[in-house]
């Protein structure tokens, strides 16, 4: 096995089941950095289960001449093709000394027999619990702000909540965002409402919102801007996807519905529902589709399907906006 593979380093196999997708990107991370802390030439592999071949796993795996060690992450399990799973459950039984083995699957009864398999073959399994009660997301609001070194309020993580919503990567960015611009040992209230009534920095949501409202020159020069500042291009994808889902959600909500009861329905706060409101002019349900599948194209680009994260995030944000009604 991999050097110092006890205790908490990396198991041969290890099967990261659910469906909350950043902590589920953390485990995998966490994996890849244990191996690399390990071995600092380990070699690593990032796959997308739809694109995996029937063989490529016993070739990355085959034992090398020169003794290198590798991690082979796989991601959207659920996906990979019936030979595959065959192969992977049967590798699950007896792994290679010198490769980690990360399968990441967000549960459900697709690609269940891949889940089922390595269970039986005594992968190791971390599972990921779908966060959904308020009380865990201020804790998951309160533990990122911790893991940069500083602390909030208790009043301000609920302000951020109450701004923000319910997505984690949303409020993994806003943190991210909230710690960069203040310097309080314990960041207040005072400062979450000034950082979410204008500030002159860029988010991923002010990217999102001109694509979004097809002001193409603005968004391209605010993503180019986040990025220069160090802001994950998996964040601001997050922060795309984020502002169509919200398109998607109130576009298709019972038109009888309105104020509390339409914020209710669609898991937003009231004044997030009208702005979303004022950004569906303009789009059509084809138009929107379009968009969503470019995002979903970016997200798999910025996890390692492609060479280039901040040209993969221009061509999505030139797409979102040729695909408004009209344009």
């Amino acid at each position: 096995m991999l050097p110092g593979m006890a205790g908490t380093d990396p198991a041969p196999v290890t099967l990261v089941l659910g469906d909350e997708e950043l902590l589920a990107e953390r485990a995998a991370s966490g994996i890849v950095a244990a191996a690399r802390a390990a071995d600092p030439s380990v070699e690593t592999h990032d796959l997308v289960g739809s694109k995996v071949t029937t063989g490529e796993l016993t070739q990355l795996t085959s034992p090398s001449l020169f003794g290198d060690r590798s991690v082979v992450v796989i991601r959207s399990a659920q996906d990979l093709a019936k030979d595959v799973i065959n192969e992977i459950v049967a590798y699950a039984k007896q792994p290679s000394d010198d490769t980690a083995l990360v399968l990441m699957h967000p549960g459900g009864v697709k690609g269940k027999a891949l889940v089922d398999g390595v269970k039986k073959a005594r992968a190791a399994m971390i599972t990921i619990n779908k966060v959904t009660k308020a009380g865990e997301r201020l804790e998951f609001v309160k533990g990122e702000i911790k893991r940069a070194g500083r602390g909030i309020s208790g009043d301000a993580a609920q302000a951020l909540l109450d701004a923000v919503g319910n997505d984690l990567r949303e409020l993994a960015a806003a943190c991210s965002q909230l710690v960069f611009d203040t310097e309080d040992k314990t960041i207040g209230a005072a400062a979450v409402a000034r950082y979410h009534k204008g500030r002159a920095e860029v988010t991923g949501f002010n990217v999102a919102d001109s694509a979004i409202e097809g002001r193409l020159a603005d968004a391209l020069e605010q993503l180019r801007w986040a990025l220069g500042t160090g802001v994950a291009p998996v964040l601001l994808v997050s922060a795309l996807a984020g502002g169509l889902r919200s398109l998607a959600k109130v576009g298709s909500a019972p038109r009888n519905l309105r104020g509390g009861q339409l914020a209710s329905h669609v898991g937003m706060p009231p004044w997030k529902v009208d702005r979303v409101k004022r950004q569906l002019n303009g789009w059509g349900p084809e138009g929107l589709s379009r968009a969503i599948q470019a995002v979903a194209d970016a997200d798999e680009q910025v996890k390692g399907g492609g060479a280039d994260p901040a040209y993969a995030l221009e061509h999505t944000v030139q797409v979102i906006v040729a695909s408004r009604t009209g344009r």
